[in-house]
């Protein structure tokens, strides 16, 4: 998980990219180390040789000569002065040279490829090395030695570099890593956290990017997602307005084209006057309200809002119930659709009546909508009763029942219509209007036989 990271990745990139540089480092330094060392068993050869040139004769006692030899660690010395050259210093050998190698203006690719053989090559060889005497002592000086040790020095100091090169590498990614995740990833990680906590409450100004970062792309990202969700939040805003605004002239277009329904029947009853004057003015007046309907139609499609606080008064049940009773048997015509309503008593309640006359039409009205649709006779009956706590009225109906999608989305605004062309939005409003009285609206029965709704309002709210 990690590795998945931005700091991950690139503490990992920054370890292999160093100990890449490294491993290009090493083979020179490997190839250098072994022509120093070279070179330094040559000119200790001269130095040994030189101690017999001063002495008596050119000779040394065995026991010197093998001195010699040690000292300068290699096995014989051969010195070239004038076009002679001249053995100076020998050994025994235990086998014969293997490979010669010679040092004098050999280019580092030669160098590389000779350091590569030596470490490849394991076996104890005796080799010859090639160079010029220092101090213009000669044209040549060569010497003998076994390989094996050269070897093992090379593999000595590549271990070395080796370890050297990956605490660089440790210490540099370690460096890198603090640095980025402080200018880098920090930065970007708060970039992420103030883009999720703006997702959760976008109309919310304060949650609103600041730019702040050092770094300049960081920056210039800040200033661009500052300057998105400033006009996005401000676009929700208006939308928002706009939608609840939308919300309640369709709640009221609703309510209201009910009522011009009503009255449009009304006006189509004062064609059949025998007055001029109201012949006349009739079918104009019929035509305007025709407007009205078909403009309150069309406002159905916005949205929800929220309805006032009701306007608390004591009024009589029954006259109530009566009235809406009254008011859509005149929208029912001539259908056979019966609407009635009976209340159990004298009862006085306290609440809305202009929201409580609402809520009971809409429900009314969506019942014979659907009977009148069917083309069959229908009943639907009003009851109002009281108990100690609560007022309540039901509606019932002999129609078919309310269909499923009606049942998962009774009072949801647009989804709950039980018919083909309604809105939904009277059963949504019912329940908003009997909510804000502190009561509740619920389906007790739905079926062939019919449906009922019952409305309950609490009495501790007058």
């Amino acid at each position: 998980m990690f590795l998945k990271s931005l700091s991950g990745r690139f503490l990992l990139l920054t370890i292999i990219f160093v100990m890449l540089a490294e491993v290009l480092i090493f083979v020179p330094s490997v190839a250098r180390f072994r022509v120093d060392y070279l070179q330094t068993r040559l000119d200790s050869s001269q130095i040994a040789s030189l101690a017999l040139l001063a002495s008596p004769n050119d000779m040394v006692t065995p026991e010197l000569e093998a001195e010699l030899l040690r000292n300068a660690d290699v096995l014989n010395v051969a010195l070239q002065r004038d076009s002679i050259r001249e053995l100076m210093l020998s050994t025994p050998m235990k086998a014969p040279i293997a490979q010669t190698f010679d040092l004098r203006g050999a280019s580092a690719w030669v160098l590389i490829r000779d350091a590569l053989q030596v470490l490849w090559n394991n076996n104890d060889r005796v080799i010859r090395v090639r160079g010029e005497p220092v101090n213009g002592a000669g044209h040549l000086i060569e010497a003998a030695l076994y390989e094996k040790p050269l070897r093992n020095a090379m593999i000595d100091y590549g271990v070395n570099i080796f370890n050297l090169s990956l605490f660089i590498s440790v210490v540099t990614g370690a460096l890198l890593f603090v640095a980025v995740r402080w200018f880098l990833v920090l930065p970007i990680s708060r970039l992420v956290r103030q883009i999720h906590e703006f997702e959760v409450a976008p109309e919310d100004a304060r949650k609103i990017i600041q730019p702040q970062a050092g770094v300049t792309e960081l920056f210039e990202a800040e200033t661009a997602i500052h300057s998105m969700q400033t006009q996005l939040s401000q676009s929700l805003k208006q939308k928002g307005r706009l939608a609840d605004l939308g919300a309640a002239v369709s709640k009221i277009s609703h309510d209201l084209r009910n009522i011009l329904t009503t009255t449009q029947l009304l006006a189509d009853r004062m064609e059949m006057s025998d007055d001029p004057a109201v012949q006349k003015t009739a079918p104009k007046l019929i035509s305007s309200l025709s407007r009205a309907v078909n403009l309150c139609d069309s406002t159905l499609r916005f949205g929800k809002a929220e309805e006032t606080a009701p306007n608390l008064t004591k009024f009589a049940m029954r006259p109530l119930l009566a009235e809406v009773v009254e008011g859509e048997c005149l929208s029912v015509g001539d259908t056979n659709v019966q609407i009635s309503s009976t209340v159990e008593g004298a009862i006085s309640m306290r609440a809305d009546r202009e929201q409580l006359y609402r809520i009971v039409s809409n429900i009314v009205r969506n019942a014979w909508q659907v009977l009148s649709a069917r083309k069959q006779s229908g009943e639907i009956v009003v009851m109002g009763a009281e108990t100690p706590e609560n007022w309540t009225i039901s509606i019932t109906d002999n129609g078919p029942g309310l269909p499923k999608k009606a049942l998962d989305h009774l009072f949801t605004p647009f989804e709950g219509g039980a018919r083909k062309g309604g809105s939904g939005l009277g059963l949504a409003i019912s329940a908003e209007l009997v909510k804000g009285h502190g009561g509740t609206i619920q389906l007790t029965a739905s079926g062939p036989e019919g449906s009922t709704f019952l409305i309950t309002l609490p009495k501790d709210v007058a």
